[in-house]
């Protein structure tokens, strides 16, 4: 087995790489018998659950994959093909640093913790468990898209991004079972047990149940929701308790993959959609493409169902979470006030049906101050999709609903709104709904788009090849998956 110890780059314990040991880990996986055991115990349930509901028809298939190897940012992860079962997921955690503090809430400056501390045992479970479901939850909702795969480099990019969330499944694991005993040990059972959309036992979260049966929804997953995840990860990785802070942040660095995804595959379908426009005219449709309405419809969907993870505008349990030091802001250290108990933020709330203005307790706000940043970053994402339709001469744009619009929970939760924010009755938007929102028609259109293309070089007719592969220097024309 190697057993390499590296040293760290940030001052704190050196790095032990066991590469090759039953599970690959940093964390001196060897050096806790007892740890140790309980892992690999739960292994076999991974894997009979991996094969169960991981991708659907490609378990023998050879994929040319990344494979986390380090923390390193020079050279963290090897590209090889690999058959999926055979993945090698590991644990890693990025290098601890030496005297680290916390950082905000009642506890900031003092040391961050090493163990659980007893009296935010419950909560520090909860944030574990719901971000690891999620990571499941995920590979289930896409474990058919590789039979309807657009080329051979989307197929290889849908594994990988499966692969990972399970991996970051293992991460989530690694702290229940390290840290929260038999408690933490039955929870990860249960990560294997619940399933997205099943009526008896579903995933935690609504946006986790929702299908995602077609690519152009998976392009919207992975950008939107997705990035949800990014945020959620960046508010956990300012977490006074450590090992949760250093699991998060090695997570960050695949999650950015899994968004670029998304981005450039929805850059892609608009700029096939405005190749189909300069060709045959407006009536994308016709032309075996998809329109940019519909686009927008499947927009408005993803983002919003996205917008309810963060949870309620205004939340005691965000609040308690700031207070305790066991979830931060985004970027806390670029915020002036750490503990957050004088200061005010400014939202609409709906009181007697109205959007109201109220300055809100900073604390009681903290899921908002997230959102917002969440909102500010995607709006970055529309911009740039749109400058591809200003360069291919579009006058079309797309755009942002408003964060009120097709909301489950919160305070916008019990009311409707348009896109644009405004109120309207119960009557109006079951009227109104389908110009907003895909329609069965608009979603059987573009299943009815999904045909595989699996020739290596060739791609379906309703999405652009992409600039770049982003995948290892290789050509689009690479053998990505292989029989």
């Amino acid at each position: 087995m190697v057993n390499r110890a590296c040293r760290s780059s940030t001052g704190g314990e050196p790095e032990v790489l066991e590469l090759d040991a039953k599970i690959p880990n940093n964390v001196n996986l060897s050096g806790d018998a007892k740890l140790q055991r309980a892992l690999e115990k739960w292994q076999p349930n991974y894997l009979k659950w991996w094969r169960e509901m991981g991708p659907d028809g490609f378990q023998e298939d050879d994929v040319y994959l990344r494979t986390a190897v380090s923390v390193e940012p020079s050279g963290w992860a090897n590209f090889d093909y690999v058959k999926m079962p055979d993945y090698r997921w590991g644990i890693f955690l990025t290098p601890s640093v030496a005297d680290r503090k916390i950082g905000f809430g009642d506890f900031e400056g003092q040391p961050a913790w090493q163990q659980v501390p007893g009296e935010f045992r419950t909560q520090l479970r909860r944030l574990i468990v719901t971000q690891g479901d999620t990571e499941p939850a995920s590979v289930e909702q896409q474990r058919r898209l590789g039979k309807t795969a657009p080329s051979l480099l989307d197929l290889r990019n849908l594994f990988q991004v499966n692969v990972e969330e399970g991996r970051h499944l293992w991460a989530m694991v690694y702290l229940l079972h390290s840290y929260f005993g038999r408690d933490g040990r039955e929870e990860a059972e249960e990560l294997l047990e619940r399933r997205s959309g099943n009526e008896d036992k579903p995933r935690l979260l609504a946006a986790f149940n929702e299908p995602c049966d077609n690519w152009l929804s998976f392009y919207m997953f992975t950008f939107f929701t997705d990035r949800d995840g990014k945020y959620q990860l960046l508010a956990l990785s300012e977490s006074g308790f450590d090992p949760l802070s250093r699991t998060c942040r090695f997570m960050l660095t695949e999650e950015a993959f899994h968004m670029s995804v998304g981005e450039t595959g929805i850059g892609r379908v608009i700029q096939r959609a405005a190749e189909l426009m300069h060709e045959g005219g407006d009536d994308v449709r016709k032309q075996g493409g998809i329109d940019l309405p519909t686009l927008q419809k499947f927009l408005n969907f993803w983002f919003s169902v996205s917008l309810d993870l963060f949870g309620g505008e205004v939340s005691s349990n965000a609040a308690q979470y700031f207070a305790a030091g066991l979830k931060g802001r985004y970027k806390e250290e670029k915020h002036d006030d750490h503990k957050a108990l004088e200061g005010f933020y400014p939202m609409d709330i709906v009181k007697e049906g109205k959007l109201i203005h109220e300055d809100v307790p900073l604390r009681n706000a903290m899921n908002e101050v997230l959102r917002d940043a969440y909102i500010e970053d995607c709006q970055k994402g529309v911009e740039r999709w749109n400058r591809i339709l200003e360069k291919s001469g579009v006058s079309h744009r797309l755009s942002l609903p408003h964060k009120a619009f097709h909301r489950e929970i919160g305070t916008y939760g019990s009311s409707f709104f348009t896109p644009k924010g405004v109120t309207i009755s119960e009557e109006e938007w079951n009227a109104k709904k389908g110009e907003w929102l895909p329609s069965e028609e608009d979603r059987a259109y573009v299943n009815s788009l999904m045909t595989p293309v699996y020739e290596p070089g060739r791609i379906a007719n309703w999405i652009a090849p992409p600039q770049k592969t982003n995948v290892k220097d290789k050509p689009f024309e690479f053998e990505y998956v292989r029989k």
